[in-house]
């Protein structure tokens, strides 16, 4: 079974610490079994790459790297700044995230 975690795909994150500490971006893709997350924009590696249908020329391009879930904040929607993430149980008794910081609901 896998874990449960505080971000998911399309959020908008911060990250807390490393090379890329500061940095802000939309979460595209989670892997659950490595703890990771592909952040848009932070975290960028320089790949060699040879010659295929999609880059004829081959060389060296650009992409995101993978970074630890525990090195990632969420954006809190209201202020923009770095939160913890809580849940609970809304009016519907739908289990939903909220910020720790504001007490907002999170989409």
């Amino acid at each position: 079974m896998q874990r449960k975690f505080h971000i998911k795909k399309g959020d908008l994150v911060i990250v807390n610490s490393g090379e890329s500490k500061g940095q802000q971006g939309r979460i595209l893709e989670v892997l659950y079994t490595k703890e990771r997350a592909i952040v848009e924009g932070v975290n960028m590696v320089s790949k060699a790459t040879k010659p295929n249908a999609k880059s004829p020329q081959g060389g060296i391009i650009k992409k995101e790297a993978p970074v630890h879930i525990s090195n990632l904040n969420l954006v809190d929607p209201s202020t923009g700044k770095a939160t913890r993430i809580g849940r609970k149980l809304n009016e519907n008794n739908k289990l939903v995230r909220y910020s720790k910081k504001s007490g907002e609901e999170i989409k």
